[in-house]
Parts: C-alpha cells; structure tokens; sequence
C-alpha cells in the first residue's frame, strides 16, 4: 500500500471512512469475491468529487458501488479504490409529490418513507434490493414497474467531474440502460415524482408484492438477483429450465431450484464457480433454444 495515497485519501474523508484490503465479500449480496486495495465509504457529493479527483491524478483504479446488489466480484479482488456510495449517504426527503433521496438510500427505505407520507407509484420497487443510485443507471424494474415512471431528475457527476442535473426528458431510458450508464455518469441524488394514494393501499400492494417475491424467489441464499436480462419475447427462468438446468451446480454454486432466473451461492461458492454456472446456462440455452442469454449481473476484477 502507498502510504502516501492512503494518506491523501484521509485528507478528504474521515479516517474511519477509509479501509485497506478491505474483503469486497462482505459488501455485495452474493457474498463472494476477494479484498480491494482500498475501499472508501464518502459521505458527500464534494468528498466524491474529491476522491475521484485523486484517483485520476494518482493514476489508480476507481470503482462506484452502491449496497452491492448487482454484482460478482472475482476472487482476485480489485486493484484499486472502491468508492461505495450507500449509507454514508442515503438521506430521503418528501416536499408534496417529490421525493428527494441520496444515491445510497436504498429503494426499500424509500419505498417505505413514500408509504409513510401516502404518496403512491413505488411499491414496485420496495422489495428491489438495491440503491436508487444504481437503480437510477440501470433504469431497474419489477413487478410492471420502472424507474423511467417515477424518476422526475437526477444529479451526476461526469467523467471530467463537473456536477450536471438531468431531467427526465433527457435521461433516455430503455431496458435495463439510461443516458447515465451510457455516459458512465456517476449518480449522487435523484427525485421521483409520485401520487397522493390512500396509505393502507399502498402499504397492502407493498406487503402484496413482498409475499410474491417470498413464495417464487429464493432469497434465503445469497445472490444478485435475476442473473440474466430477460431476452425479448421469453421467459429466463423458462428457458433455463427447458434446458435441464433447475438445480444446476458447479461448485458451490447453484441454479436456484425455486426460481431457474437465480444463480444462488448455496454452499461457500467462489466468483469463479459463479461464472463458470453463468457461462454453461447461457451456452446450454443457445444450444437448446438458440436464444443468447446476458448477464444482468456486472462483473468486477479479472476473471
């Protein structure tokens, strides 16, 4: 470790802020992956600019990360900074129908203060395991619901760290991508636009959605989610199982034999037992159906 970078780094944040060879597998949902050579937890837009600022100047690796919910990390780690973007912060605040949250509030949290103030048009999104900052990205989604419905504006950095506010007219969201991902925008606030509801309502299709979720999803192991994008016209867990594949396992890794979307880690899986599953299912479902399966999941490090 360079002393001196480490030092840099805790003249922009607190030293508690700071970690060295910090294990990434404690900080993503598929609880796999090997240690980063720092890892940063900024708890302001200007501690981000800053940092990033400092990694570009030093010539070292940075990696935005959110609460690690769409994510497989390689059991190699990762050379250089993680910036995580999540409790540090993740204030949410409610004028009329607009909700104002930071990158790290996670949907759920969202979701719920929504609830609590009877503004309806994010339950979809309260049982989606992951930040609005990621969310807002990749334009996630569930249940018939997208970030593309609700998101009025969002705050970013660019890549020449200028912070720019985008509106919704201009955020260009499709399946699973926005303006942001293509631009490799960093994002640091978003607000949503949301309706006055009635409170009981909105918290039964919350508890409606979260029974769904329960029964028909294996959330009992750690994993990041849908592995795959759903490819236009079929069913990813349909086609995965027409495959042969429900319960499929290299090593400690698992198709989820309760929903074939989910690679699951079942047993102390390694990153690499869960690409290897993730490159047979697609493989064997090209060969099976000719249809190609992506992965949803964003990997991280060599693998």
């Amino acid at each position: 470790m360079k002393k001196e970078f480490y030092d840099a780094l805790i003249q922009l944040t607190e030293e508690k802020n700071v970690l060295t060879d910090e294990p990434l597998k404690n900080h993503v949902t598929f609880r796999v992956g090997g240690a980063a050579d720092y890892f940063v937890s900024p708890e302001s837009a200007e501690e981000v600019q800053k940092i990033i600022l400092l990694c570009k100047e030093a010539g070292i690796p940075y990696y935005i990360l959110g609460n690690g919910s769409n994510l497989l990390v390689s059991d190699q780690g990762y050379r250089g900074v993680i910036i995580q973007i999540y409790k540090s912060m993740s204030e949410i605040s409610v004028k009329g129908e607009f909700v104002t949250a930071q990158a790290g509030a996670l949907l759920s949290a969202i979701a719920a203060k929504a609830a609590g103030e009877s503004l309806a048009g994010f339950e979809f999104a309260s049982g989606i395991p992951g930040t609005i900052g990621g969310a807002a990205v990749m334009n996630a989604g569930a249940y018939g619901g997208e970030m593309k419905d609700v998101l009025e504006q969002v705050t970013v950095l660019t890549k020449e760290g200028e912070l720019l506010t985008i509106p919704r007219e201009e955020l260009d969201m499709g399946y699973r991508t926005s303006k942001v991902a293509k631009n490799q925008y960093i994002v640091l606030e978003a607000v949503i636009h949301l309706a006055h509801g009635e409170k009981e309502k909105i918290r039964e299709k919350m508890n409606e959605l979260k029974e769904k979720r329960t029964t028909k999803q294996p959330l009992e192991y750690p994993s990041a989610g849908s592995t795959f994008k759903r490819p236009e016209g079929y069913f990813v867990g349909k086609l995965i199982e027409e495959a042969g594949l429900r319960g499929f396992q290299v090593g400690g890794a698992q198709v989820s034999e309760k929903h074939c979307g989910f690679v699951i880690n079942k047993d102390n899986a390694t990153a690499a037992e869960v690409r290897e599953l993730i490159r047979q299912v697609s493989e064997r479902v090209k060969a099976n159906s000719g249809v190609t399966l992506e992965p949803e999941v964003k990997m991280l490090g060599e693998f």
